[in-house]
């Protein structure tokens, strides 16, 4: 626990890792959720730790000393070595910034730890006039303290520094054993998991969508087989009006005959007109002719008005056919912009489930 003697000097948010102590290359997650994590000093015995609590456990409780270091290793994951704890303690955070905060913090913390040491050491050394040797001077046996879990040693013989150089040696290599790529892998552990929220709302708007894409398809397929059946009943039609091509062409084959008859009379007439003078004598045979010529004129007349009566069924037989062949033309146009956006939402199915 935390003594009212201890102030919290600077706090952040982080996910805390521990490395694996039977393996020394793996990070073991100490919690699921990201925990508080703050520098405290202790006035009373004048230390540094760092302390970090989950629930009732204290999952970080470390004390800052000289020669310690904060390494970063990915630009959101950074670790340091507790040799007192003989373990490393690993932390990802949300963002670089908050990366940078705590190293920097971390070095003034340790810098402070090393001013505190200095005058602790200058302090007991005036207080204590046994311990003031010369520095050719070799104590015939190492002094080292005793120290409890937060307090620093004061005293450091040549073979202490030598034991101390060595648990360094260890620990350095027990983090250059470590994996790169797993400490790098937990680094972006954390922002995964928030782009899996974004993902899963991503997915859920394109479920969405891909019932709306369906629903128009089968508008679109449904539309696409009226055409189809319009389309066919214009076929049907068309063969309709080339089984009609045979009259049209009896019919042009009648007026044309007509027309030769029409022209025939029509000689014939005049030649009647210029021999009725001259040949006529008597009354009888003129009246006679008279009468022929009506009723070859009313013939003449009677074969004109079949004449006009053929053109004008043509010029309609016509016109129907172009007419129903422009339809045709527009049905079909509109049957290939169908098929084409219907071979685009396809694709665009067949993309979002690969996906």
């Amino acid at each position: 626990h935390l003594s009212c003697r201890e102030q919290p000097i600077f706090s952040t948010r982080a996910h805390v890792f521990q490395i694996d102590p039977a393996t020394k290359r793996n990070w073991i997650p100490a919690s699921k959720h990201a925990l508080t994590v703050s520098y405290f000093y202790d006035a009373t015995r004048n230390v540094y730790r760092i302390i970090s609590v989950g629930g009732t456990k204290a999952i970080i409780n470390s004390t800052i000393t000289p020669n310690m270091t904060f390494t970063k290793t990915s630009q959101k994951f950074g670790q340091w070595a507790d040799s007192r704890a003989n373990t490393v303690y690993g932390l990802g955070f949300a963002s670089e910034q908050h990366l940078s905060q705590f190293a920097e913090k971390f070095q003034e913390v340790k810098e402070a730890a090393r001013l505190a040491r200095e005058k602790s050491q200058d302090k007991t050394e005036l207080t204590n006039p046994a311990l003031n040797i010369t520095s050719h001077q070799v104590l015939p046996s190492p002094i080292i303290s005793s120290n409890g879990p937060g307090e620093d040693k004061l005293f450091r013989s040549q073979s202490a520094d030598v034991e101390i150089s060595t648990e360094k040696e260890r620990l350095k290599k027990m983090l250059s054993e470590g994996s790169v790529s797993e400490v790098q892998w937990e680094a972006e552990f954390f922002s995964l998991q928030d782009n899996n929220n974004k993902l899963v709302a991503a997915l859920h708007e394109a479920n969405a969508n891909v019932d709306q894409w369906k629903k128009q398809l089968a508008a679109y397929q449904e539309e696409t087989e009226t055409l189809r059946q319009r389309v066919a009943e214009l076929e049907s039609q068309g063969a309709h009006d080339s089984s009609s091509e045979n009259n049209k062409e009896e019919l042009s084959q009648t007026l044309e005959e007509l027309e030769l008859l029409i022209k025939a009379k029509d000689e014939e007439i005049q030649m009647l007109k210029s021999q009725k003078c001259g040949r006529w004598e008597a009354e009888g045979e003129r009246e006679e002719t008279l009468q022929k010529l009506q009723e070859l004129e009313a013939r003449n007349a009677e074969l004109e008005r079949r004449l006009h009566l053929a053109e004008q069924t043509l010029a309609e037989t016509l016109a129907e056919r172009e007419k129903v062949q422009n339809e045709v033309t527009k049905v079909a146009e509109i049957m290939d912009v169908k098929i084409f956006e219907l071979s685009e939402i396809r694709q665009g199915l067949a993309k979002l489930l690969e996906s």
